[in-house]
């Protein structure tokens, strides 16, 4: 009896100080996040609320990382100890086709395998492709490379469909669970939305990660960040410094290393929205403005620039570059992008050393192999982030410092058209006014664009879709606004991504939409129409119905885009990519008619952006269309829309 009490007594003694304290932190930082959601930015307690939730975060995840090794190991059968180090969804090309693979990285063996289909109520199991033990895996480099298998890539419009098809599908189920619909009803929709999540995620990566086993085969894949790549390259390398030795694995061995896969892994689900919970943040919509300020803590001089990485639809894109700072060890860089957020949550910044050596290509995508000298993440929370200030911050990497400052402007209020107080320059000024000033059919400005996009920029990678530097494109938006005499050799000189981003600010700040804000919602039943005569009749009359300048000023864009779309080969830019990019501009209401067109934040491909990319997609389709054809067939048709 007496025993019976020490042992109660000890329970209740370990209970009280080992699991109750946590337990409230725990409690604690649940009601501080709770708290922090309903208190004010500019309350008085706001910052101490952020330090103490902050405080407690950090406890209790350095709790989970002492816990962690003992849940990631596995004994081998020989008694031996294998550490899980590092595991995540990759996409491998197999058979010249794009496989969804979970790769697991050990101690000392890499293992690529697939869950198994099972039957309900199963076991869930994985199986093993192959496995390289890393003391014979190997990088080739990229001369030593061999040209990757024939993989067809997905078209871009596809790709951009899925999107559509996903914000689309996340709308209903919003709605849905808004009218406390059938669960049914949800759960089919949420289907849908995993499937095309699932096709968005198999199919976007393009960039190559490839390893080689010193005793054979090669492995390819595809990955849709370079600093994906970078991290498993450094994992993998830093593992390979330690007294490594060549093995292998008995098919005992192996079913022991592949069963425990599933116990040990850290990456439970696909990363695609559809898997997340209810609770969890939906990310970022809007604009975010990034400067890239400097960096210290090169060792020696090189040729340096910056990327951007932030996640989109599951997979992170890179979205900005900085120009190369040749021959120093403190570049200061100071340029200002915007970035569009599609729910993104993480900000990455990689540091490269530029490459001019032509014999360093990569054979799997012709690229020229540039160094990462560093790279960071920053995490997008959406209390900090969301303030008019600007943050300014500096990340570390790899004994390199980068200062940075970031502001976010929200999609609602960057996609407000604001009239221009004076009326002597061009930007935020009606279109009308600007061509008649000028007296001239198509606006100056746009012309000079066009012409400089055309000379220097039309095989660029990315043109248009690339973000150019925020500076240069105020500075181009001043000396057009003064018409100042310096403007062409200002545009000779200026990165053509600057000037690119130039021409859709003009757009986008047009007081009235280029298709102008009566016609937007006969251009939206236009585009519905399903009769292809009933569709090209409404469609042609709408541009008859346009004023003159707007009219002559589409169709000159029109047919510039189309050329742009001709070297779709070279500047990975289709007719449905610059649709994407220009649609919403040229076809977004002005600020008072678009009250009843703005979505929510979380619904940035919403129906509305669907339908202002297709109207663009229709005529960038469309044979050419002459103005003076168009005008002759006025006589046959009413001028009422």
């Amino acid at each position: 009896m007496e025993i019976l009490l020490i042992i109660r007594f000890c329970c209740n003694c370990t209970y009280a100080l080992l699991y109750k304290p946590i337990d409230r932190v725990t409690r604690s930082t649940l009601v501080l996040h709770d708290l922090l959601k309903h208190t004010p930015v500019d309350h008085p307690d706001y910052p101490l609320l952020q330090d103490a939730l902050r405080i407690s975060q950090n406890f209790l995840s350095s709790i989970n990382e002492d816990i962690d090794p003992r849940r990631t190991a596995v004994t081998t059968p020989k008694g031996e100890t294998r550490q899980l180090v590092k595991d995540g969804f990759l996409v491998e090309v197999s058979e010249s086709s794009r496989k969804l693979r979970h790769v697991f990285l050990f101690t000392d063996v890499l293992l690529c395998a697939k869950l198994k289909k099972t039957s309900a109520g199963k076991h869930q199991q994985y199986d093993c492709k192959w496995y390289i033990p890393l003391a014979d895996l190997v990088f080739p480099s990229p001369e030593e490379s061999e040209a990757s298998p024939q993989v067809h890539p997905f078209p871009d419009h596809e790709l951009e469909d899925m999107k559509m098809k996903i914000s689309a599908l996340k709308s209903e189920i919003q709605k849905e669970k808004a009218n406390k619909g059938q669960s049914r009803a949800i759960e089919r929709l949420k289907k849908k939305m995993f499937e095309n999540e699932f096709l968005l995620l198999l199919n976007s990566p393009t960039i190559p990660f490839r390893i080689h086993n010193r005793n054979g085969k090669s492995y390819l894949f595809l990955l849709s960040s370079d600093y994906e790549r970078s991290e498993w390259r450094e994992a993998i390398q830093k593992l390979q410094k330690k007294d490594l030795q060549a093995f292998v694995l008995s098919s005992v061995e192996l079913q022991v290393l592949t069963g425990s896969c599933f116990k040990l892994r850290t990456v439970h689900n696909i990363p695609v929205t559809s898997n997340k919970d209810d609770d969890e943040s939906p990310g970022l919509y809007g604009f975010l403005h990034v400067i890239v300020h400097s960096a210290k803590g090169f060792k020696q001089s090189a040729n340096l620039y910056c990327t951007l990485e932030v996640d989109s639809f599951g997979y992170f894109v890179s979205k900005a570059k900085t120009r190369v700072f040749r021959d120093t060890t403190e570049p200061k860089w100071d340029e200002e992008f915007e970035i569009e957020l599609e729910g993104s949550q993480s900000l990455r910044i990689l540091c490269y050393e530029k490459c001019y050596d032509k014999t360093k290509v990569n054979k799997d995508n012709n690229e020229i192999v540039d160094k990462i000298m560093g790279k960071g993440q920053i995490q997008l929370d959406p209390q900090t982030v969301e303030t008019k200030n600007w943050h300014t911050d500096v990340i570390e990497m790899n004994g390199i410092k980068v200062e940075f400052s970031m502001k976010f402007t929200s999609r609602d209020m960057s996609l407000k058209r604001t009239p221009s107080k004076k009326q002597t320059g061009v930007f935020g000024v009606k279109i009308s006014v600007v061509t008649k000033r000028e007296r001239s059919k198509v606006p100056y400005i746009v012309r000079q664009c066009v012409e400089e996009v055309e000379k220097r920029g039309i095989e660029e990678v990315g043109i248009y879709r690339i973000s150019g530097v925020a500076t240069d494109i105020q500075a181009l938006k001043t000396v057009f606004d003064a018409n100042n005499k310096d403007i062409l050799l200002m545009l000779s000189d200026m990165d053509i991504n600057a000037i690119a981003g130039t021409l859709k600010l003009y757009f986008r700040e047009l007081p009235e939409p280029l298709l102008t804000d009566r016609l937007y919602p006969a251009f939206m039943e236009g585009i519905a129409l399903s009769d292809p005569a009933a569709k090209e009749n409404c469609m042609m009359h709408l541009l008859r119905t346009l004023p003159d300048p707007n009219l002559i000023t589409f169709l000159f864009l029109l047919e510039h885009l189309k050329r742009v779309a001709e070297k779709e080969p070279i500047n990975k830019m289709s007719l449905h990519n610059l649709a994407t990019v220009f649609g919403p501009t040229l076809l977004r209401p002005s600020e008072v008619e678009s009250k009843a067109h703005l979505t929510s934040a979380a619904d940035i491909w919403s129906h509305d952006v669907m339908a202002q990319v297709q109207v663009l997609l229709y005529y960038l389709q469309h044979p050419p269309i002459s103005f003076a054809e168009l005008k002759r067939n006025t006589l046959y048709f009413s001028t009422d829309v």
